[in-house]
């Protein structure tokens, strides 16, 4: 029982780890990219959906397993693939469905406790501003870098005036290039407004 009690806690572990994921890129969606207030009430919510989702797929695979064991039942050939389940794998199955079931279980419980609910709106929230903090740090550091500090300035000198002539010269010639069509196009078009203009009176 022992092992099986690890099993499951192991499987809620994971399952927890990839809600906390999938609550702290809500997050970050929302807040930054939609520019949308934190909204514990809201958050709480998918993080309700988020579990039950998780406990859902957790009973398929469940399910899954029954149906392969009871396929497996009474065969005794060798299989013909890793997934070819025989009489002897029985035992294996019904473990497989029984952790899969507890794990469910275990996640639908914590969907509907508030305070398991909470508690994971928290730790994502956590990740999320974690998350924003390292970049802003980063871009601090590489934004405030001075060349006499930054060890790599020698070595990445030679990439970055590569790019600058590869990429960012050429780039910026072309955007002048439409810049004058456009103006040479305006100028063509006013000149013909003025030219039809006498013709109309």
């Amino acid at each position: 029982m022992a092992k099986t009690s690890e099993a499951v806690a192991e499987g809620v572990s994971i399952a927890s780890a990839a809600a906390r994921l999938t609550v702290r890129n809500h997050i970050l969606v929302e807040t930054i990219a939609h520019d949308e207030s934190f909204d514990a009430v809201h958050l709480a919510t998918f993080a309700q959906e988020t579990l039950v989702a998780l406990a859902v797929e957790q009973e398929a695979a469940a399910a899954l397993a029954r149906k392969q064991r009871k396929n497996a039942w009474g065969r005794f050939t060798d299989p013909d693939g890793t997934h070819d389940y025989r009489d002897r794998d029985m035992r294996n199955l019904r473990r497989r469905e029984k952790l899969h079931r507890r794990v469910a279980k275990e996640l639908r419980n914590r969907a509907a406790d508030p305070e398991s609910v909470r508690l994971l709106v928290e730790q994502a929230r956590n990740a999320a501003w974690g998350d924003v903090e390292a970049n802003l740090e980063r871009r601090l550091r590489v934004e405030g870098m001075r060349p006499d500090v930054d060890p790599d300035y020698d070595m990445m000198r030679g990439a970055r005036m590569q790019a600058l002539r590869l990429v960012d010269l050429p780039r910026l010639s072309a955007h002048r290039r439409k810049l004058a069509e456009g103006e040479a196009l305006q100028a063509a078009a006013l000149e013909a407004a003025q030219v039809a203009e006498p013709a109309g009176e």
